[in-house]
Order: structure tokens, then C-alpha cells, then sequence
């Protein structure tokens, strides 16, 4: 007679093995999906920083699909295509990250810098314009300065340079685009000074070096400053004056430093070839 018992005891003991092995597994799977995640967010930021631009866009986009509503990953989508320098679908991406209910304002910058790179200046304006003004970073003041210069807002754009080189440890790029920015508007000796300053921040900086040649051309200063410059440089900037002195009518001066600029370079320097064949034909 106690036979039933024992197995409706049995059964019962089973059942509870059961239960007990079911929220087991239950809390392994858990547990793999949490390193998962956390091993997802750290190939994300490989993806961001050393990964080909790519293949983080493949993996980004791929990961994608099976969580859509990561703001994590739609924002590496995002970085990964403003990378890879495509830029239309980057700005594409960061309109979908700033639509996430968890976007910040350091998404909506991101989302003016893309529309900037693709040309697109009345919706970057727009989308800063939104920005709080407690929002107080490098990155934002230095697209509120562009936007302003493309406006020809020179007492905006100059205000806003000001603030981004104070905000900031590497101020070089931001002092290039503000010294251009003085060029474009005829301040030769101000844009001067500042691609001087951004030289002196930063001595790898070619750019400014050669906007600080076009800047001394336009005064009629046909002589190189005296900055660190390499032997392909100097014959880069010789050029660079050389075609300055002939736009500004010197054009004696300026076959002269194509000449120099010729024997300066350590190769065939063709472009500067190119220049002075036209000229003396």
C-alpha cells in the first residue's frame, strides 16, 4: 500500500530536479548572455579605434540586426561610416541615432558634423541650434565656428574660434581653420599670426605651414618664414609662393622661386616643372 506514495513522492522529487536543473540553465544562459554583451562593447570599441573603418561599418550594420535598438551600436554604425569617409550614409545613421530616445546632445554635434561633411549647412545649423547651451564642448564650438564663417558671421565665427582653442589641449586644426578663415576675409598679417600659432602647437601641421606662405604671398613677403620644414617641404612652400607672387603680378619673382623650388626637391618635382614650363612658353 505504500508503493503509490513512494512514487508520487518519487515523481515529486524528480520534478523539483527538474526545476531545479531548468533555473540552472536558465541562469548559465543569463550569465553568457551578460559576458556576451560585455564582449560585444568591448569589440565595439576595437571597431572604433583600430579596426579597417570597413569592416567595423560590416560589423556594426551585422550586429545590428539582431539588437536594432542598441544605441551603442547604431552610434558605432555612425562613427564607423564618418570613418570610412562615407559620409552621406553617415549622416544618415547619426539622424537615426539622435530619433533614439536615449540621444544626448553629443549626438546631435556628431549629427552637425556629418551634415557638414556632406555639404549640407542650413540643416547642421539648424540641428547646433537645438544644442543646449549648457552643452559646453571643443567639438560643438568648433562647428558653431564654421557655420558662422560660412555664414560670413566673422564677429560670431571669431567669438566661437576664441572659446573652441580654450576648450581644448591640441588647438593646431582649430587655429588653421580660424587663421583661413582671416585669410579668406583679406586679415593677411591676423591669419598669419594664428597659422604661426597653430605651427608652434602643432610642427607636423603642413597645411597651416602652406596657408602661412599664402598668407606672407598675399602681403608680398616672398621669403619663407622661419619655421621647422623638411627639404620637401621647403620646395612644397617655395612653390606654393611662387604662384602667389605670379597671381599677385611679380612674375619674375615668382619664376624665380618655381626655380628654386625645382632645385630645392630632393626628386623631380614635376608640378613645380609643370608651372614654369607654362609660364616661360
Amino acid at each position: 500500500m505504500r508503493h503509490p506514495l513512494f512514487v508520487v513522492a518519487t515523481l515529486s522529487g524528480a520534478f523539483a530536479l527538474s526545476a531545479c536543473s531548468d533555473s540552472g540553465e536558465e541562469t548559465v544562459e543569463r550569465a553568457f548572455q551578460d559576458v556576451n554583451v560585455v564582449d560585444e562593447s568591448n569589440l565595439g570599441d576595437v571597431m572604433l579605434t583600430v579596426a579597417d573603418p570597413g569592416e567595423a561599418v560590416s560589423y556594426f550594420n551585422r550586429t545590428l540586426k539582431d539588437h536594432p535598438d542598441r544605441i551603442d551600436l547604431r552610434r558605432g554604425l555612425a562613427k564607423s561610416l564618418i570613418r570610412a569617409r562615407r559620409n552621406t550614409e553617415g549622416a544618415v545613421a547619426w539622424s537615426r541615432v539622435v530619433a533614439h530616445p536615449e540621444a544626448n546632445a553629443s549626438d546631435q554635434v556628431d549629427y552637425a558634423d556629418a551634415l557638414i561633411r556632406t555639404g549640407n549647412w542650413d540643416k547642421a545649423e539648424e540641428v547646433l541650434d537645438s544644442v543646449p547651451p549648457t552643452h559646453e564642448t571643443f567639438k560643438r564650438y568648433r562647428l558653431e565656428a564654421m557655420v558662422a564663417d560660412s555664414n560670413q558671421e566673422w564677429t560670431n565665427a571669431d567669438s566661437f574660434y576664441e572659446i573652441a582653442v580654450g576648450l581644448t589641449t591640441r588647438p593646431a586644426g582649430v587655429m588653421n581653420n580660424w587663421g583661413y578663415s582671416k585669410l579668406t576675409r583679406g586679415d593677411f598679417a591676423e591669419a598669419e599670426r594664428l597659422f604661426g600659432d597653430a605651427i608652434r602647437q602643432d610642427e607636423t601641421l603642413f597645411t597651416a605651414k602652406n596657408n602661412l606662405v599664402l598668407a606672407r604671398g598675399a602681403q608680398r613677403a616672398y621669403t619663407l618664414p622661419v619655421i621647422p620644414m623638411s627639404q620637401i617641404e621647403r620646395a612644397q612652400l617655395l612653390h606654393t609662393l611662387g604662384l602667389s607672387a605670379i597671381k599677385q603680378g611679380d612674375v619674375e619673382t615668382g619664376k624665380g622661386l618655381l626655380r628654386e623650388a625645382i632645385e630645392t626637391h630632393p626628386q623631380h618635382f614635376e608640378e613645380a616643372v609643370r608651372s614654369l614650363r607654362a609660364l616661360e612658353a
